[in-house]
């Protein structure tokens, strides 16, 4: 470990790469560097103060900054206080966030495996894979900050560049996962470096030829009216949301429109949304973290749906009905066959279920008929 009196005075090779070394290591997700403080982990899910370092100066910092950063960014970066940016090290890529706080430079890097995992090895629901076999629509994988989304968007868009001969375009901010060309032609732009928005690369994608298109987030009015009409014309979109529900996917997509224009969006949403998956990384029994997801398979009574501004419960009851039918399914019953199958617990079960009541109910139909 670090043996000197403070990390500043450490050479930025022996310091800094030192403390991504550890981080992989550990398995983290990300890793968290600002002055005054001991380096920090998450390692699942938890933050892990890292005190066999000692804490991090101003001239360490420093030194982080000008290493992850171009001169441009860092023009960038003192003007708008935070830049985005990525690098690659030791077999993985990190998306980094450089960041002001109390006046001093922070850091907060994600930490992204250069191999991306086929969607078995992430314990998600097979029938998601599905999605990978339409010809056009809008897929949306929702989530919060750190639930996996892009890593099930990337384990998707490689599935398609292992088994079809499609012109895929990803959007970006910035470009974590990079692929591998196979059967498809895929183009990746990052926000701010290859284009000024998400907004700009969803109508230039119109342009560009493509069959499949991924959009990183939908941040605005303009990136999901152009997503969808997108979808509109042909092509596949796959977009993610900070969302915790399929049926607030539905609700934040409409709601961010102009009232007098809600009636046209969900007229044009429920033609071409073809499905949701909204994820949540939980303990796993024996150590790591399981997704726990709802799955939203669109058919026509959820179009209607759409259409009339129904109360969200309709739209659960009705993913819940079609569990069997076709493959879909709500958070109670991806909670309920995690446990079934021994990969949480019933408290980590019931502390995530949005009605303990229901899950109880789905647990014990699942324990009988088995």
């Amino acid at each position: 470990m670090l043996q000197l009196k403070t990390a500043g005075s450490l050479d930025i090779n022996e310091g800094f790469y030192e403390i991504v070394d550890h981080a992989i290591r550990l398995n983290s997700s990300d890793i968290h560097l600002s002055i005054g403080l001991h380096p920090v982990l998450r390692v699942n899910g938890e933050l892990l103060f890292m005190k066999e370092y000692l804490v991090l100066d101003e001239n360490f910092m420093d030194s982080i900054v000008k290493e992850l950063l171009t001169d441009v960014m860092r023009e960038r970066y003192v003007a708008a206080k935070n830049m985005d940016a990525s690098f690659e090290y030791g077999g993985y890529r990190f998306r980094v966030h450089v960041y002001s706080q109390q006046g001093s430079d922070a850091v907060a890097m994600r930490i992204i495996p250069t191999q991306i995992p086929h969607i078995g090895e992430l314990n998600l629901p097979s029938i998601i894979l599905e999605f990978t076999s339409l010809r056009h629509g809008l897929v949306l994988v929702t989530g919060t900050t750190g639930s996996g989304k892009s890593t099930t968007l990337a384990s998707l868009i490689n599935e398609i560049n292992k088994s079809q001969s499609q012109h895929i375009i990803t959007i970006e901010d910035p470009v974590e996962y990079v692929y591998e060309t196979k059967m498809s032609l895929i183009r990746q732009r990052e926000v701010g470096h290859d284009v000024n928005s998400f907004a700009d690369a969803v109508r230039a994608a119109m342009r560009e030829d493509p069959d499949v298109v991924l959009v990183g987030e939908m941040r605005d009015l303009e990136t999901i009216q152009n997503a969808i009409t997108l979808a509109e014309t042909g092509h596949l979109v796959f977009a993610t949301l900070h969302t915790k529900s399929a049926a607030e996917a539905v609700d934040r997509m409409i709601d961010v429109f102009p009232s007098g224009q809600q009636q046209q969006i969900r007229l044009q949403l429920s033609n071409v949304l073809e499905g949701i998956v909204s994820q949540h990384l939980l303990p796993c029994a024996n150590g790591g973290r399981v997704p726990a997801c709802e799955v939203m398979i669109v058919n026509d009574a959820i179009r209607s749906l759409i259409r009339e501004k129904k109360n969200p419960n309709a739209i659960l009851d009705q993913i819940q009905m079609n569990h069997k039918k076709n493959g879909s399914q709500t958070l109670s019953q991806s909670l309920a066959d995690l446990y079934i199958r021994g990969l949480i617990t019933n408290e980590v079960a019931l502390e995530h279920a949005v009605d303990s009541e229901t899950l109880k109910g789905i647990i014990m139909s699942m324990q009988k008929a088995n």
